[in-house]
Order: structure tokens, then C-alpha cells, then sequence
């Protein structure tokens, strides 16, 4: 126990050191004023870009249904309510409902795709491994070809029976050929092979080495992944838009926006229906600045995790990439 604790100590001290040294030997010398001067107005110009829409979205959201009626968008409204806010907190239970199964979902398939695609990689990393070729080989046959929509809907909806269930919006595409490649490419690169050999002289089996080396050493990249998979689950409304069929409750909140969508859309092209008819339909969905409160709510999440990532994010990237 002892032993491998230190090995991983002494491995995290050399690996800081070769990318200090590997950081100051790539420096470039100062750059003169007036490029780093364009530069950073390059930056904050991009910056406003991309900022505006969200920024819009939000104002939106917090504008009075009358105002927003009359004005339009706009980013300094006439008059602010928070009217979507209370909306949502007192007739959303449905909206809430989906934005639970989106937050379980997420949880649940970020920890499962990290726990599957590492222990893939580390599999295929290792030398000793004798069907090493073979599973690498698999792995990038899968990421240049796929079985197709058809072919997947009905191994999942009639062979597995997932149709309608938690699991489908989980196990449904956990497994991406190109994060396993960046792990296991990294756990070759960054991780010495010489840390698993001293563990396994010390009496550490595969799944300390796994659990105790590697996935420590891994962290940078593992958070990079993690950002992308989640981000992945978040944004997923295909799988329940073609899995999802009668069982609400299993609704997530983007499937919720899509149909919200739809309706609108309906309504705004029915010809079919009278005055009354099309009135009373809108009255129950949600206004323009509910449908904009709705979208914060769905952006919020990503747009707090992020700069919690973000420094493994960069370092995941950059580490993976130096040459030894």
C-alpha cells in the first residue's frame, strides 16, 4: 500500500517538472505592443459576439409579456418582470419532471461512459494485454463505421426491450470510439509504463493499478472527457425523441422544448382552426418570455461547470500533445 502511494506521488513530482520544463523551453519571447494590442481586441470583439445572444435570451426572459409584445427584443426593456420565473415555479410540474429526468440522465451517463470508455483505454494501453490489436482494431472499425439508424432502433426497441426506459437514454451511445483513442493515447503518453511495473512487482493487481495509478494520474483528461460527455447527455433529444414514446415521465427537457416547438409552430400554421379554436390553444402554451425563462434554465447548468473544467480542460489537451 505504502509503495504504490509513493510511486504515484513521485510520478505526479516528475510529470510537473518535464511540463514545467517542456512550458519555459516552448516560451516565446515578448510580443511587441501593437500585436498584443490587435489581439486582444480580436479577443473581446468575439468575445461581445458571442456574448449578445445569450445576453439577449436573458433580457428577454425578464421582460413584461406587454412590453416585449409592443417593443420587440431588446436588450434595455421598457419594463421588467419576473412573471416567466413564477410562471414556471407554479404551473411547471411537467417542465420541472423533465428537467429532473436531464440532470439524472446526465449524472448517471457522465459516470458510466468515464467508468466504460477508461477502463477500455487502459485495457488497450497495456502491452501485455494479447489481444491488444484486436480491440484497437474494433474500436476504430466502429469509429469509421456505423450499423445505421433502422438497424439500431430495432436492436435496442425489440432485441433489448429499452423502449420507454431510463436505461435507453444512458447506455445509448455511452461508448464514443474517438474519447477512447484521447484516453488511451494519453495513458500511453503521459502515464510511464515503468509506474504499472513497479506497482505490479510491488503485489498490485490490474484493477489497483486501474484504480489507484492510473485514474489518478488520468484526472486532466478524464475532466476533458467528462465535459464532453456531459455536454453530450445535456444536449440529447434524438435518442428520446426516437426512444421515448407513451411514457412521459421519462421526458427530458429538451424533448419538452422540441414539442413546445412544435406546437408553436402548429398553431401559427393550423388553417383549419377558428379564432376561438386557436386562441384557446394558445392560451395554454407558454409565453415568449416563459419559452425564453425555460432556455436559461436549460443553458444555466453547462454555463456554470464550465469554468470549473476549464483549467483541466486546457491542461488535458496541451499535456497529452508534448513529446516525450
Amino acid at each position: 500500500m505504502a509503495n504504490v502511494n509513493e510511486t504515484v506521488t513521485l510520478t505526479k513530482k516528475q510529470m510537473k517538472k518535464i511540463e514545467q520544463a517542456e512550458s519555459a523551453k516552448g516560451s516565446l519571447g515578448k510580443l511587441p505592443w501593437w500585436v498584443d494590442t490587435i489581439g486582444y481586441i480580436v479577443i473581446v470583439g468575439f468575445a461581445i459576439c458571442v456574448l449578445f445572444p445569450l445576453l439577449l435570451l436573458v433580457m428577454v426572459s425578464f421582460t413584461d409579456d406587454v412590453t416585449l409584445t409592443l417593443n420587440g427584443y431588446s436588450l434595455f426593456p421598457e419594463k421588467f418582470s419576473i412573471e416567466a420565473y413564477k410562471y414556471l415555479l407554479e404551473n411547471g410540474q411537467q417542465i420541472f419532471r423533465s428537467y429532473g429526468v436531464t440532470v439524472a440522465v446526465t449524472i448517471c451517463g457522465t459516470f458510466w461512459a468515464l467508468f466504460a470508455m477508461t477502463l477500455f483505454a487502459y485495457v488497450i494501453s497495456r502491452d501485455n494485454f494479447p489481444w491488444k490489436s484486436q480491440f484497437t482494431f474494433y474500436v476504430f472499425f466502429c469509429m469509421l463505421f456505423g450499423g445505421g439508424m433502422m438497424p439500431t432502433y430495432m436492436v435496442v426497441s425489440n432485441i433489448l426491450g429499452l423502449r420507454d426506459t431510463f436505461w435507453v437514454l444512458i447506455l445509448s451511445g455511452s461508448l464514443a470510439p474517438m474519447y477512447i483513442f484521447m484516453m488511451r493515447t494519453y495513458m500511453r503518453t503521459s502515464v510511464p509504463p515503468s509506474v504499472i511495473e513497479s506497482a505490479s512487482i510491488d503485489g498490485a493487481g490490474e484493477w489497483r493499478c486501474y484504480f489507484t495509478i492510473m485514474l489518478p494520474l488520468s484526472i486532466p483528461m478524464i475532466a476533458t472527457i467528462a465535459l464532453f460527455v456531459a455536454i453530450r447527455y445535456w444536449n440529447d433529444w434524438n435518442t428520446s425523441f426516437l426512444y421515448i414514446i407513451k411514457n412521459d415521465n421519462m421526458v427530458p427537457i429538451q424533448l419538452m422544448l422540441k414539442r413546445i416547438e412544435n406546437n408553436l409552430q402548429y398553431l401559427a400554421n393550423a388553417t383549419d382552426m377558428s379564432a376561438v379554436e386557436k386562441a384557446e390553444l394558445e392560451s395554454t402554451l407558454p409565453t415568449e418570455s416563459v419559452r425564453m425563462a425555460l432556455v436559461v434554465l436549460v443553458c444555466a447548468p453547462i454555463l456554470l461547470a464550465f469554468p470549473f473544467f476549464q483549467k483541466y480542460f486546457v491542461k488535458g489537451i496541451t499535456v497529452g500533445a508534448v513529446k516525450g
